[in-house]
């Protein structure tokens, strides 16, 4: 990629395309459990490159404001929550959840001013553990689509959150990279013999292949696409392949392979430019793994692994991310606790924003270029006035998306694994189309 085009991949602020693309879908602001509280503490939140805060009143609505008050830009992150409102401390003005303004102590009772203000408000969702904001046309708001985590529990839905310094694009790509899994987090994702998927244990997850090579093949898709990664398993490589199926889901949500205790999904949000919100999910109907136990796993523990509040984490570049040598003589690979933080120091080694015209590419990242090239074309696409990726018909509905894991027959055809009805009749309807077309174009041969 030449310095243009990766800039038009990775950039989010303003009026840059990819930010646009983003403010067609609705965006995760922050977790449903940080902002819990009726009347409590106001969270600053920072997406696209805009700034906003985040509250919950009295009544127990959310609301999603511009973080400065617009009558002296003084930020309202440090307001006053109480009777249905934040008040600033500035001079005293306050906004409802929708962004009126319902008391402006410091101007005349009478004033034409107290009647018209507003502030900037974003329409807000509530599922799936998170809090939701519309961030595009105010006056075309997109119908809210749940991922499909949404369906699970809340008790049965945990979630890791952890700050980024790098740029969005070079985090997803990790995200949609199984070929690392077996270098990077080989320690914590070991092969075994007696199991027949992955395993989940209090410390890893064993797996039934030792293959570090895989063989990557990719389909598009209405949403983005689905890859799978094909390996040799330890017992009957000659009857099974184990098949590991990863789904992108644009602009910047992933689903990889579950294991036999609960569903993975990811979210890489951008904060702006040059940081991102990292989110793993860890879900089940049923099953599942508590909220304390899936942090304490993935080494993300907050007041421990990371800072209240920004996420920030405590093992990062500046201290080498507490890498133990000793630790690797020993025999674990990277020296590095937890998987998410041994991703986030190679994300951003990598840089701020990665220099993509430096890489050489492998067959092994096959999902890397198919990312590369649709999600550069889907941002030219909003350029030239067209809509996003992921909002046009045909549509799946994302709660209908699922990855997949296991052990498949040789011959069998993993793209219709964990197919959902709508693909099916999707696929059905533009394999009628393509046979109108090839007749049409026989005919007038």
């Amino acid at each position: 990629m030449t310095p243009e085009q990766n800039d038009l991949l990775c950039r989010v602020e303003g009026a840059a395309p990819m930010g646009q693309l983003m403010r067609q879908h609705w965006m995760p602001a922050c977790m449903i459990e940080e902002v819990a509280e009726p009347d409590g503490t106001p969270l600053k939140v920072r997406l696209l490159g805009e700034d906003m805060v985040v509250f919950r009143d009295t009544n127990g609505r959310v609301g999603a404001l511009d973080e400065f008050c617009p009558h002296r830009r003084a930020s309202l992150s440090f307001g006053r929550n109480e009777e249905c409102g934040l008040r600033c401390l500035y001079h005293g003005w306050k906004f409802d959840v929708d962004g009126n303004a319902v008391d402006m102590s410091s101007e005349p009772v009478d004033a034409k001013l107290r009647s018209t203000m507003k502030t900037k408000a974003y329409p807000v969702r509530e599922a799936g553990g998170f809090i939701w904001v519309w961030m595009g046309d105010p006056g075309n708001v997109a119908e809210f689509d749940p991922p499909n985590w949404a369906a699970a529990p809340d008790d049965k839905i945990s979630i890791v959150k952890m700050h980024g310094a790098c740029n969005w694009a070079q985090v997803l790509e990790g995200s949609i990279d199984s070929a690392h899994s077996s270098s990077l987090h080989s320690s914590n994702m070991p092969a075994a013999l007696d199991v027949a998927g992955s395993t989940a244990t209090d410390t890893a997850w064993l797996r039934p292949s030792a293959d570090k090579a895989p063989r990557i093949e990719v389909e598009k898709t209405p949403f983005g696409f689905r890859y799978v990664a094909i390996r040799k398993p330890i017992v009957d490589a000659d009857k099974q392949d184990y098949v590991r199926m990863t789904l992108f889901v644009a602009p910047f949500t992933v689903h990889i392979p579950s294991n036999d205790r609960y569903h993975l999904s990811q979210m890489l949000v951008p904060i702006d430019d040059v940081n991102t919100m990292f989110y793993w999910i860890a879900w089940h109907p049923t099953k599942g793994i508590g909220q304390d136990e899936w942090r304490r796993f993935c080494g993300a523990e907050v007041g421990k692994d990371v800072e209240p509040v920004t996420f920030r984490k405590v093992r990062n570049a500046e201290n080498n991310y507490l890498q133990d040598r000793d630790a690797m003589k020993q025999g674990d690979f990277t020296g590095i606790y937890g998987i998410p933080t041994q991703d986030m120091a190679m994300w951003e080694s990598m840089g701020a924003i990665a220099d993509r015209s430096e890489d050489r590419l492998g067959s092994s990242d096959k999902a890397i270029f198919t990312f590369r090239t649709q999600m550069y074309r889907a941002a030219q696409a909003v350029q030239q006035g067209e809509a996003a990726i992921g909002t046009v018909e045909p549509r799946v509905p994302h709660g209908k998306l699922m990855s997949f894991e296991g052990m498949v027959p040789k011959g069998d055809d993993w793209r219709n694994l964990n197919v959902s009805d709508e693909e099916l009749r999707i696929r059905a309807n533009q394999a009628a189309r393509k046979g109108r077309t090839v007749e049409a174009a026989e005919s007038v041969a």
